[in-house]
């Protein structure tokens, strides 16, 4: 680090000029211009809704009709309408996805899906920011996929100098807020990016990720015609963004560009299994709702391309009325800056064939749990958008879509329960055969058995049919075909994969009704950081988490059991999923490649942008390795200190008397220690900020490490902003 320091000119600088940029809180309520017409909606998008939509709900109304011939074949009982409520809303969202599949499997095999990319972009013209918000994330992996994709642009040779890069970090964890500023001070050293490469803290993290780049927008966005998002574990090839730039630069009305991030870099067999499910069926999913959202697309939050003075104008998100988890700031925001946007005339598009967007996965099921548990209250607050004035349709159906995704999960336990119940029923409950009134003949209470078995094939062909038709269009490509390991390995995976998927859906539908029942005894979910590579996770953690799910499925199995074995049989699948829970998260988060199934391209022939990033994490690691962590690296490395000082905002708020409570028993406690490593580890980690953030706590941490304030301060003093 001190070579890095010393041998970089202008190094504590960190931020451009301020570009402000107005961004006004939008209303709800309020009654804006209506939705202009656009020009570039593509033809007959009327006729493919209807296709999809219209398929969707005639195929729900037929399953309604023969699951009341299963229920109902004398009438139906309240307990058998409740299931067939279930049964409705249930089918819908089934038959809506399939139809959906079925319009990107079409439009796969037609060449579809590259609307607005032309093969050679132009010269850009405009200029670009990159922007990565970080919180608490692993600094190595953060700044190894910044440069990847930071070198890939500049490896273009074609206007690179019209892209600048910003992290944006909302970091609270103080030694994960050292380690960024030396990661970041090390990769602008490495790739030579003064004046482009720069990086922000803010001292509060207001309004999540939306208030991130919000902030951004307010204090920059005026000298960037469009900002691309970047997530923390994001890359990008260098001729993905320009063929973005360009698809911007060339529809004036375009707002917002989502491409569809190929999984990659999974090192656990549940991330594996994520990145499988997405390179094989993604491709399908994403084509159908590109067909048939058209202009009125959606924003998955990150590796989108966004047009600044678009979403300054339209996408200032106002908090919503009332306490948390419902009111408060929006945490799912991207869904309703998609909306805001098109509500403001401007088109909102996805371009699934975009080759060069890439993501990573969480790597355990219980990963997945926290990150679920914030997106099930983000996505829960959308009730409360709805009712927002002047959306389109397609922009409601997004957000009744985020809404049902987690609805559906306590939707389905109950109608598990509503089977068994019907079952115990039949089995337990003496039938009336001969009920009030005149009948010639006795009244049997029947369900058709062998109407319910095809209703069953029927529900899991349209399951599986997405599946399938992921697998023709890789076979039919010789190239997906051969980076997925031939056609036996890709069926292989293909079985492999919707096995373990089966076991683990009813560990996911416990977890989420367990997040829904959370929200709405109106507990709060906080903003949690996310865990990117590694899954493990204690054995005795994982089984008090899945206790429950466990309890469950041996009930579940008991009671199925105890009214006859063909329900037992059915119900298997759900109980073994759940019985099985704790064993099934803990091999799931460890490190596997599933005996050679579950290839992909990205893994057997993986891109020269991801070869770069793994290639900078290992070199990184291994440069970092004897170095000190976090704060203890400020105590022995006084240039960094400098430019930690010199990163600082310019003035920082006070407590309401003026008086920061946290930074004055850190001052005290600095004062009395004899050393400052004492003293640091008697703060807790409010303490330590407060002390990061204050130039007079610096020169008492800089004196009590022997080291000069005076001099630090000069140093910081001394060098101006890149």
């Amino acid at each position: 680090m001190d070579g890095v320091l010393n041998h970089a000119p202008g190094v504590i600088g960190s931020l451009p000029d301020p570009a402000p940029l107005d961004m006004p809180t939008q209303s709800l309520r309020g009654k804006p211009a209506a939705p202009r017409r656009l020009s570039s909606a593509p033809r007959l998008i009327g006729t493919r809704r209807f296709v999809v939509i219209g398929g969707a709900v005639v195929l729900t109304i037929v399953a309604m009709h023969e699951m009341y011939r299963v229920l109902a074949v004398n009438g139906l009982t309240p307990l058998a309408v409740v299931m067939l409520i279930l049964f409705a809303a249930l089918f819908a969202w089934i038959a809506l996805s399939f139809t959906s599949a079925l319009a990107g499997f079409v439009s796969l095999l037609t060449g579809g899906g590259a609307r607005l990319l032309r093969r050679d972009p132009a010269v850009p013209t405009t200029r670009t920011a990159l922007l990565m918000p970080v919180y608490n994330e692993a600094p190595i992996r953060v700044m190894a996929g910044l440069q990847a994709t930071w070198e890939s642009v500049q490896a273009t040779g074609v206007a690179a100098d019209m892209f600048d890069a910003f992290v944006l970090s909302d970091t609270t964890d103080p030694d994960t807020w050292i380690d960024e500023e030396a990661a970041f001070l090390a990769l602008r050293a490495r790739t030579n990016g003064y004046g482009r490469i720069f990086y922000r803290r803010r001292l509060r993290n207001t309004a999540r990720k939306a208030g991130n780049i919000a902030d951004w927008v307010t204090r920059f966005g005026a000298a960037y015609q469009q900002f691309l998002i970047l997530d923390a574990d994001s890359v990008m090839s260098g001729e993905a963004l320009l063929s973005l730039v360009d698809a911007i630069e060339r529809h004036p009305e375009v707002g917002l560009i989502q491409t569809l991030p190929i999984v990659a870099g999974g090192r656990t067999l549940f991330a594996r299994l994520q990145q499988f499910a997405g390179r094989i069926y993604g491709p399908v999913i994403a084509h159908g709702i590109a067909w048939w959202h058209g202009a009125e697309g959606n924003y998955w939050g990150h590796n989108a391309i966004i047009r600044t003075r678009a979403f300054a104008a339209a996408a200032g998100l106002p908090e919503l009325p009332g306490p948390k988890p419902f009111g408060g700031p929006i945490l799912s925001h991207d869904f309703v800056e998609a909306a805001m946007l098109r509500r403001a005339g401007w088109a909102v598009y996805m371009v699934p064939a975009l080759v060069g967007s890439y993501e990573g996965s969480p790597p355990s099921l219980t990963d997945l749990a926290i990150r679920d548990r914030r997106w099930c209250q983000g996505n829960l607050q959308h009730a409360l958008v709805l009712p927002a004035r002047r959306l389109h349709m397609i922009s409601r159906l997004h957000l009744l879509t985020g809404i049902g995704s987690y609805i559906t999960a306590p939707l389905w336990l109950l109608f598990l329960l509503s089977g068994i119940l019907i079952a115990i029923q039949a089995r337990f409950v003496p039938p009336n055969y001969f009920p009030a009134g005149r009948s010639l003949f006795p009244v049997w209470p029947v369900i058709d058995p062998v109407r319910a078995m095809w209703m069953f094939v029927g529900t899991m062909a349209l399951l599986l049919v997405p599946k399938l038709l992921g697998f023709i269009v890789v076979a039919l490509n010789r190239t997906l075909r051969r980076g997925c390991g031939g056609v036996l390995r890709l069926l292989g995976g293909i079985a492999f994969e919707t096995v373990i998927a089966g076991l683990v859906a009813p560990v996911v539908m416990l977890t989420q009704t367990q997040h829904f029942i959370a929200i709405l005894l109106g507990r709060d979910s906080g903003w949690n950081a996310q865990r990117r590579d590694d899954g493990s996770i204690p054995l005795r953690v994982t089984a008090r988490q899945y206790r429950w799910h466990t309890l469950l499925g041996l009930a579940l199995g008991g009671s199925a059991w105890a009214v006859s074995l063909s329900l037992a049989l059915w119900m298997l699948p759900v109980v073994l999923g759940l019985a099985l829970a704790i064993p099934l998260a803990a091999i799931t988060a460890a490190p596997g490649r599933a005996g050679g199934l579950l290839q992909v391209p990205e893994a057997t022939h993986p891109p020269d942008v991801l070869l770069r990033t793994a290639a900078l994490v290992h070199a990184c690691e291994a440069d970092d390795a004897a170095a000190p962590r976090g704060v203890a690296r400020l105590l022995h490395d006084p240039l960094l200190l400098a430019a930690h000082r010199r990163m600082l905002p310019a003035s920082r708020r006070a407590g309401p008397e003026g008086i920061d409570p946290a930074l004055a028993v850190a001052r005290a406690r600095l004062e009395a220690a004899d050393s400052v490593e004492d003293a640091l580890a008697a703060m807790p980690a409010n303490e330590v900020l407060a002390c990061l953030t204050d130039l007079t706590a610096l020169d008492q941490i800089s004196a009590l490490s022997g080291g000069d304030p005076a001099h630090a301060r000069n140093q910081a003093l001394s060098r101006g902003r890149s």
